[in-house]
């Protein structure tokens, strides 16, 4: 399951650098565009910082966390390999859009965003909806299913 993982990671990293690749050569700097009317649009901003834009130029720290946030993933999904496809589908979304922007930071030292809710003011991307909904699933495994898992063992194991 952990180079399942790591394939679906690397997949949707692929995915987000594509639609990235389309917004960049379609879309002048700050254009938008209505994709769903009324809900959703495509604007083409530049993010220097992380979430909402915080923490611009620092660029060299998100590298270095996100290196070792995606190290430290690899290396428990290898180690631990927990018995759970939930665990493994949370962290694939996360290795993917960690790896989607990091290659942001790397080629360009910043990161291209382009999703824009009408009700949600941050303008987004693929990897940061990856990396949203992996981390709140992983989450819900960690809350409502890991100790159930060990709980299992244990019990067979007595």
């Amino acid at each position: 399951m952990p180079v399942i993982a790591l394939l679906i990671g690397a997949v949707l990293a692929a995915a987000d650098q594509l639609f990235k690749m389309l917004i960049v050569n379609n879309f002048t700097l700050g254009e938008t565009r209505p994709l769903i009317p009324n809900i959703l649009n495509l604007t083409y901003i530049r993010n220097e910082g992380v979430a909402f834009g915080m923490f611009s130029g620092m660029s060299w720290l998100f590298i270095v966390l996100t290196v070792l946030l995606l190290s430290f993933i690899i290396f428990y999904m290898f180690r631990k390999r927990p018995d759970s496809k939930l665990f493994y589908f949370s962290v694939a979304l996360v290795i993917g859009g960690g790896l989607g922007n990091l290659i942001d930071r790397f080629a360009y030292g910043y990161v291209v965003d382009y999703l824009s809710l009408t009700f949600f003011y941050p303008v987004c991307n693929f990897a940061d909806y990856c990396i949203t909904v992996g981390v709140v699933l992983l989450a819900i495994y960690l809350l409502f299913f890991a100790d159930k898992k060990k709980k299992e063992k244990q019990h067979d194991g007595a």
